[in-house]
């Protein structure tokens, strides 16, 4: 056999071996499920204890991986309820656990958490309207994210969102809200965290689901901007957040819930982002890791999900690219766009 020959039927069989393990890579549904349901009786490791100010959002994580999972039912949704109202505070916000500050990012888990559960009524609406109202500059439009006046583009998000849940928005300045976010884009058409801070998906994403909520997305270029996003994918298939940074699931939901606003997931290679999310499982305890061999989360097993169920994945329920949530709850809302 000549050297070409041989190279070819290399070459064959490595493209017939990458084939072969897609294809019996599966989303271990099961193994999530259980990995979500658990997490609540760690209590051993120290991890439970050093999260202890992301408990809230991991509620809310974990209960949307289960929506879309086809698996609500799993957590108890009167406990669910309970400990959510427990963290509320009497500036009307939501803290990341019982006795803890209230912050804008918190306090959108609490009201997407209590959207999904129907249970929106039980809480005092009009002091969360009034807390999320006072947290904006009336100068700038921008939004700090507590009391103690860090302002960025993920809590601008998060106001909207929430107050768009809520069917309040008319309790803040949208417009100015929107030129504050615009004053975020560089160059490059992505957007930073305040003006003038580097571009990273994670703020796009951000901002473009502002500007959607407030129906101003043709005040941007989105073809220039969906060109950087779509850069993004790395050639194992895994998204990054920025240019000469390491692949990771969460950019997963990301870059692609931005791309799916533009209307742009085809630029992207699906299927080796599936496989690239597929093989960030843990396959003994379940859940879903930044990457492939490293411990699995919450956090990354929602946006890993997530991530599969905007690509079409079958089984899933659909996910809103906006609100990251079930599709079908933000319809039923009047919010869908």
């Amino acid at each position: 056999m000549s050297t070409a020959e041989s190279s070819s039927v290399a070459a064959t069989t490595s493209a017939e071996t990458q084939t072969s393990t897609q294809s019996v890579l599966q989303l271990q549904v099961a193994s999530h499920v259980k990995f979500i349901k658990e997490l609540d009786q760690k209590k051993d490791d120290l991890f439970y204890w050093t999260s202890e100010h992301l408990r809230l959002n991991g509620v809310y994580w974990g209960l949307t991986a289960l929506f879309l999972l086809g698996k609500p039912e799993t957590l108890d949704a009167a406990d669910v309820i309970a400990y959510v109202k427990s963290c509320q505070q009497a500036s009307g916000g939501f803290g990341g656990h019982v006795g803890h500050d209230a912050h804008l990012l918190c306090t959108l888990s609490a009201v997407q958490v209590l959207t999904m559960l129907n249970a929106v009524d039980s809480v005092d609406v009009e002091a969360i309207v009034q807390y999320v109202r006072q947290l904006q500059d009336p100068a700038t439009g921008a939004f700090t994210g507590d009391e103690w006046g860090e302002t960025d583009t993920r809590f601008s998000f998060s106001a909207l969102a929430c107050l768009s849940l809520l069917g309040r928005l008319d309790a803040i300045d949208v417009e100015k809200a929107v030129a504050y976010v615009l004053a975020c884009q560089n160059a490059d058409g992505g957007f930073g965290s305040v003006p003038g801070a580097e571009s990273h998906s994670g703020q796009i994403f951000c901002c473009l689901g502002l500007l959607s909520i407030a129906g101003a997305l043709d005040r941007i270029d989105q073809d220039e901007l969906a060109w950087w996003l779509c850069e993004r994918q790395l050639p194992n298939g895994g998204l990054n957040g920025r240019p000469e940074k390491k692949e990771d699931v969460c950019y997963s939901w990301w870059v692609l819930s931005s791309l799916s606003i533009l209307g742009k997931l085809h630029w992207i290679n699906r299927d080796k982002l599936i496989n690239f999310i597929l093989q960030s499982q843990d396959d003994e305890t379940g859940g879903i890791a930044d990457r492939q061999g490293h411990y699995p989360d919450v956090f990354h097993t929602l946006f890993g999900v997530a991530g599969l169920s905007l690509l079409g994945y079958p089984g899933l329920e659909a996910v809103n690219p906006v609100y990251c949530m079930p599709a079908n709850i933000i319809k039923r809302l009047g919010l869908e766009r």
